[in-house]
């Protein structure tokens, strides 16, 4: 028996995730960021992580957007194969994004088109990424990416012989590159292999991960605490001033690839690294 699912309810669903993910900061991204304001030792660096402990204090109490810029809408969206959606599922992630924005007061940031710049006034379209999975079920996950830190994002086809030193080069050369841009403390999502569009999406997918778990693969999570050490050493800092909090967390997502090729992808998020989840 399939099980129906009226669009209706994702327009619904999609447009309070949009509020509650501008508004709150995740749990585990909270936990890191209160542990580094209490474990910095410089003092300038500590004064700006209580700082942005403060602010998302405010927001959650005050039920204000954490930040100014409230994003580009990334939805993430993994179907069940035994639902059916009555209705247009696309036109509804969409009207969902619009009314998130529009009635939730949040900033609207998108245009049109990437040269004459029209405003859309409305936040839209989102960026929608959509796999059928087994069940009967529908997980919807909205991920508001500033574009201070995507802007800071990079992604370099390397060719096998760079191996895992050439990874870590590339990872430490795009953080070195953006600097106090992506206003540090940065989350970083890491995608290694499949092709030139996967890989981009792997570092995205990357940022959702929790700060607190490891990869399962003994041998990436041994290079995420690698990367981890070695990015916060470069004394970057909170909002670029020094200090040893450069980066909360990072994690990396990796898929097969082709033998003449080793992709790499970094998505920079800040320390507002936004996403809120439902299951319908």
């Amino acid at each position: 028996m399939m099980r129906e699912i009226n669009a209706s309810l994702i327009t619904e669903t999609i447009a309070r995730l949009c509020v509650e993910a501008n508004r709150n900061l995740p749990g585990d991204v909270c936990a890191v960021l209160h542990r580094s304001a209490q474990e910095e030792p410089f003092a300038p660096a500590r004064d700006i992580l209580e700082l942005l402990v403060k602010n998302e204090g405010i927001a959650r109490e005050s039920c204000m957007p954490i930040c100014q810029d409230t994003g580009m809408a990334v939805v993430f969206a993994e179907v069940g194969q035994e639902v059916h959606i009555a209705g247009d599922f696309e036109a509804a992630v969409h009207e969902g994004v619009r009314r998130g924005y529009v009635d939730g007061l949040l900033r609207k940031s998108v245009v049109a088109d990437p040269l004459r710049r029209v405003n859309t006034k409305d936040n839209t379209p989102a960026i929608l990424h959509t796999r059928l999975v087994p069940g009967d079920r529908i997980t919807l996950t909205v991920a508001p990416k500033g574009f201070g830190s995507e802007n800071m994002s990079r992604l370099a086809m390397l060719t096998p012989a760079a191996g895992v030193q050439g990874v870590k080069d590339f990872v430490l050369e795009t953080v070195r590159l953006a600097g106090a841009n992506p206003c540090p403390p940065m989350v970083l999502g890491i995608g290694i292999g499949g092709d030139f569009e996967q890989v981009a999406e792997l570092a995205k997918r990357a940022l959702m991960v929790p700060l607190d778990e490891s990869n399962p693969d003994p041998f990436y999570a041994e290079l995420e605490q690698a990367l981890l050490s070695a990015v916060n050493e470069t004394g970057i800092g909170p909002q670029g001033l020094g200090g040893k909090t450069t980066c909360l967390g990072l994690h990396i997502l990796q898929k097969p690839t082709h033998i003449a090729g080793l992709p790499v992808a970094v998505n920079v998020s800040c320390h507002v690294t936004r996403h809120a989840t439902e299951t319908l």
